[in-house]
């Protein structure tokens, strides 16, 4: 499976697999407090944007077949809501399914939730998340009065909610929204570039975990900026992934290493597949691997930097 093809077929979906162990097992680890078990390896739902829904059952059908339970997907990701709510439908009682509102007023992330609830076909949500939370001046509008905590706070209350969480593209706001409210979890960018070139993600994590956070980790297989000019070959990955197959290996067990819960590849297809390989022979990562990527990290630009 070539990592750069952006069209797998239909066969290639089914026959996926059929190579592992026949003792393959994804792990599942608990969410903070709440006592649910998710896969190690989220779906990213934004993968089947603009995809045909024949497309979206074989994904979703195969990452539930390799014990893929934990799915997220948010009103932002084109008609990724669309074409995950039917493909999902046969098994959603035996998964937990995370949505997120990118509104920052009351009003706002109650249409999200209602739109949200209607093309995922589903009563209620495991998870719902504040959605890329950029700024401390973001943080606050939400936690205002007519914001869109209040919506959410609400919802838990009526039972459309069972958990709460955020994610956040900065330290700052991260760091507030833990210390407004009680979250049950938090989706956040654990990188190895990230986290030793650009000083982001260790004292969020310290947090998160001082608190008893669910971590979620995006960007695992992340690597870099795309330069100026430069397109993505993925319609739905912004950044740049690794390309080499064992440094994305090494950067995914960098992430599982530490104590979170779940990794959501990037929103392409054939790197959710290529992470569920990976866990194949999945264990934490040596000490000779982590000092190549702490090499890599020294000249690598992180997508993102805390300043």
């Amino acid at each position: 499976m070539a990592l750069d093809n952006p069209h797998l077929t239909l066969q290639e979906i089914k026959s996926f697999g059929n190579n592992f162990s026949p003792n393959y097992k994804l792990p599942r680890r608990e969410l903070g407090k709440t006592g649910e078990k998710l896969s190690i390896i989220g779906f990213g739902g934004i993968m089947l944007n603009d995809n045909p829904q024949e497309f979206a059952n074989e994904m979703v059908a195969k990452a539930y077949e390799l014990g893929v339970n934990y799915f997220d997907v948010s009103p932002r990701y084109g008609n990724a809501e669309d074409k995950l709510g039917p493909a999902l439908k046969p098994f959603r009682k035996n998964c937990f399914l995370a949505c997120k509102t990118r509104e920052r007023d009351a009003v706002g992330a109650q249409k999200d939730l209602e739109n949200s609830l209607k093309k995922l076909q589903t009563e209620y949500f495991d998870l719902y998340q504040m959605h890329e939370l950029s700024s401390v001046e973001e943080v606050e509008q939400a936690f205002s009065e007519g914001g869109a905590m209040e919506t959410i706070i609400k919802a838990k209350k009526e039972g459309i909610i069972k958990y709460v969480g955020f994610s956040a593209h900065s330290v700052d706001a991260a760091l507030l929204a833990m210390k407004n409210y009680d979250f049950d979890s938090i989706l956040f960018p654990i990188n190895f570039a990230c986290w030793n070139a650009g000083s982001f993600g260790p004292q969020v994590f310290a947090e998160a975990e001082k608190r008893g956070l669910g971590i979620l980790a995006l960007k695992a297989m992340a690597l870099t900026h795309l330069d100026e000019g430069e397109k993505s070959i993925f319609k739905n990955v912004w950044y740049r992934p690794i390309k080499d197959e064992t440094i994305m290996k090494m950067a995914l067990k960098y992430t599982l290493s530490k104590n979170i819960t779940a990794a959501i590849p990037p929103g392409q297809s054939t790197l959710f597949l290529k992470a569920l390989e990976f866990m194949n022979d999945f264990e934490a990562i040596s000490e000779k691997e982590t000092q190549k990527l702490l090499a890599l990290a020294k000249i690598t630009k992180p997508v993102f930097i805390h300043t």
